[in-house]
């Protein structure tokens, strides 16, 4: 039997001869990118992202650990989640805010009976503006929900700052104004759709000199 890789088959690298057309953006495409995935259980990954921003993965890793030991090493149900008191929470190294928001998004879950099955039915702006509803929840978080989680390859987070930076570098934008910078990025992507999910990666990959 052959060895299983992480790696998609020729048929799915069609974004690699578009992305290609892009005489900037193919000087740092030097691979094949690793399968989007596709997780289970979304809402549980928006809570985890609400809790490690502002933190290094490492602290990040520690929290979720503790988390989830309040419930026995196991992912919570939305439901159990709600009926946590907040100085539980709070107790495992989360701010006010934090914990607020993470049961912000627990309550929308159990009133909206949201489930996977309902976010992948909807296209992306649908799923942006969705789950923006709930406070503390932001555009750029669930750009990088659909990336990640989600596995859609045609999301562009304008306001992410890594992407800025490798942008402003690789298409020589510094001498734009930050107006300016965003409108230009926006035209650049475009060039990249339906795959500029993939275009981000390898630009981020490119910063972290990957």
């Amino acid at each position: 039997m052959a060895k299983k890789t992480n790696i998609p088959a020729p048929v799915e690298l069609a974004y690699l001869e578009h992305l290609k057309k892009d005489k900037r953006l193919t000087t740092i495409i030097n691979e094949p990118l690793a399968v989007l995935p596709v997780k289970r259980n979304i809402a549980l990954r928006l809570i985890a992202s609400i809790m490690s921003q502002q933190l290094s993965t490492k602290v990040a890793t520690v929290i979720y650990n503790r988390f989830l030991a309040l419930y026995d090493g196991k992912e919570p149900t939305a439901e159990q989640i709600v009926a946590t008191p907040p100085e539980t929470l709070r107790a495992i190294g989360l701010s006010n805010a934090k914990v607020a928001y993470v049961q912000n998004v627990a309550r929308f879950v159990v009133d909206e009976k949201l489930t996977d099955k309902k976010l992948h039915a909807l296209d992306n702006d649908a799923v942006i503006a969705y789950l923006t509803q709930i406070k503390g929840v932001g555009r750029w978080t669930v750009e990088m929900l659909l990336m990640f989680y989600l596995g859609r390859e045609d999301v562009f987070a304008v306001d992410d700052l890594n992407l800025q930076q490798c942008m402003i570098k690789l298409y020589k934008l510094e001498k734009l104004d930050k107006k300016a910078q965003k409108v230009k990025m926006l035209a650049i992507s475009a060039k990249w759709a339906p795959y500029r999910t993939h275009a981000a990666r390898y630009l981020w990959g490119w910063k972290d000199g990957k």
